[in-house]
C-alpha cells in the first residue's frame, strides 16, 4: 500500500515471521473483518505459517545481515521507517514485548500508534535474564512500553507483569486471544491423554510423564504432540517407565485439531521454569476445550482464566505429580463427569474465547487506538 493512509489497514509485526508455533498471530490478524493486516517481519522464519505474501525488511546479504543486527543493538532502522511510511497503516500491532521495541521507533518517527501485545517469557523469563541482556532486556521494555498507544495482555497474570516492568496500568488491557470454535467432534475417541505443546521445562511436560508412570498397572494412550529440547530425554523416560506413550512431533494445526478430537481428555501441567519462564495463556488449553475435551492442568498464570476447576477441568499445584496422575485417573474413571465438564468446557470457550468474539473486541480497541493517533505514540 502506498500513496494515502488507509484507515483500516493495520501492520501486524513479528520480527521472525512466523514460527509455527504461534498460530495465534497468524489466526487472530486473519479473523480480522472490519481491518485489513499486512504482516511485517524483519525476517523470514521457513515454516507451515509462512506465506509469500509477508514483507520482511531483511534478507540474507551481507548488508542485509548488518542492518538486522544494528536494528537489534540500536532500535533503529531506517529501512523500517521507509517501509512503514510507504505502507502508511492506521497502526502496528507488534507481538512480544522486545519486538515492540524494534519496531517501536519506526512507528513513532513514522507517526503511527503502536499496539503491543505482550504473551509471556517476554515479560517473565527475559527480563530476568542476568547481567547486561537482563538489564537491557528490562531498560527497551520500559521504551516499548512508553512509546506504545495501547499494551495488550493476554491474561491477568500478564498483565501485572507488564505494570511491574514499568506499563502504565492506564494502558494495559486483558485481551484473550480465542481459538476458533469447530463443530463438536464426531470420532470416537483413540488416545486417553493428549499433550501439545513445546517439549520445553515450563510445559510440564516432565511432570506429566512421570504421572503416567505413577498409574499402574494401567497404562492410559498418551500422545505427545510437539518438539524441543527435552524430545529425546521425555522419550527415554517413557521408554524406561514403560508407557504407552506415542510422540509425533512438532504437526501443522489441522492434525493438532485431528488429535484434539480424537482424545478423551487433555493434560497442560504448566509451571514456572528455573529461568522464570511462564506461561502467558496457553492456546491449546483452549483449542482443547473448544473441541469439548475437559484439561486437566495446574493453577499457573493465566490457566486459571480459561479452566474452571471442577467446572471445565482440574486443576492442581505446579509440579504436583502426584495429583496430576490423582485428576487424570479422575476423569478416565469417570465417563459422566468427563463428558460434563468437557461439554462445560466447550459452552466456557463460546462464551469468553470465541476468536470472532474476541477479535471483534480487539478491532474496537484498534478503533479507540486510531481514534487517538496525534497523542498515542510518544516518541520516548
Amino acid at each position: 500500500m502506498t500513496g494515502t493512509d488507509d484507515p483500516r489497514r493495520v501492520v501486524v509485526w513479528r520480527s521472525h515471521l512466523l514460527p509455527g508455533s504461534e498460530t495465534f498471530i497468524r489466526n487472530q490478524a486473519d479473523a480480522l473483518t472490519t481491518w485489513r493486516p499486512t504482516y511485517l517481519g524483519a525476517v523470514r522464519v521457513p515454516s507451515p505459517l509462512s506465506r509469500d505474501t509477508d514483507l520482511v525488511a531483511f534478507g540474507d546479504s551481507a548488508g542485509d545481515r548488518r542492518n538486522l543486527l544494528a536494528l537489534k543493538a540500536t532500535g533503529r532502522s531506517p529501512r523500517l521507517t521507509r517501509l512503514l511510511r510507504r505502507l502508511r497503516p492506521a497502526l502496528v500491532h507488534a507481538h512480544f514485548g522486545n519486538d515492540g521495541w524494534l519496531i517501536s521507533r519506526a512507528a513513532a518517527d513514522s507517526g503511527i500508534p503502536l499496539v503491543i501485545t505482550v504473551h509471556g517469557r517476554d515479560v517473565t523469563r527475559q527480563p530476568t535474564l542476568p547481567g547486561l541482556r537482563g538489564a537491557r532486556q528490562r531498560r527497551n521494555l520500559r521504551v516499548a512500553f512508553e512509546r506504545a498507544a495501547l499494551v495488550v495482555a493476554v491474561s491477568g497474570f500478564i498483565r501485572d507483569r507488564a505494570v511491574a516492568l514499568g506499563a502504565d496500568p492506564a494502558k494495559v488491557r486483558v485481551h484473550h486471544t480465542g481459538v476458533p470454535v469447530p463443530p463438536p467432534p464426531a470420532s470416537a475417541p483413540a488416545w486417553d491423554v493428549v499433550f501439545v505443546g513445546r517439549l520445553v521445562e515450563k510445559k510440564g511436560v516432565d511432570d506429566l510423564v512421570e504421572a503416567l508412570g505413577l498409574l499402574r498397572p494401567r497404562r492410559p494412550r498418551a500422545l505427545f504432540i510437539g518438539s524441543g529440547p527435552l524430545e529425546v530425554p521425555l522419550r527415554a523416560r517413557a521408554a524406561q517407565l514403560g508407557l504407552d506413550a506415542t510422540f509425533l512431533g512438532a504437526q501443522p494445526p489441522e492434525a493438532v485439531a485431528r488429535h484434539l478430537a480424537a482424545s478423551r481428555l487433555l493434560a497442560a501441567p504448566s509451571k514456572t521454569a528455573a529461568d522464570g519462564d511462564s506461561e502467558g495463556l496457553p492456546t491449546t488449553v483452549l483449542e482443547a476445550a473448544s473441541a469439548g475435551l475437559p484439561v486437566v492442568a495446574t493453577y499457573h498464570s493465566g490457566i486459571p482464566e480459561a479452566v474452571v476447576h471442577g467446572g471445565t477441568g482440574l486443576l492442581g499445584a505446579e509440579g504436583d505429580r502426584a495429583a496430576l496422575a490423582g485428576n487424570i485417573v479422575r476423569l478416565l474413571d469417570d465417563d459422566a463427569l468427563r463428558d460434563r465438564l468437557g461439554r462445560a468446557a466447550r459452552r466456557h470457550v463460546e462464551e469468553h474465547f470465541d476468536l470472532r468474539v474476541q477479535t471483534s473486541r480487539l478491532e474496537k480497541l484498534y478503533e479507540s487506538v486510531a481514534a487517538g493517533r496525534e497523542d498515542a505514540c510518544p516518541a520516548g
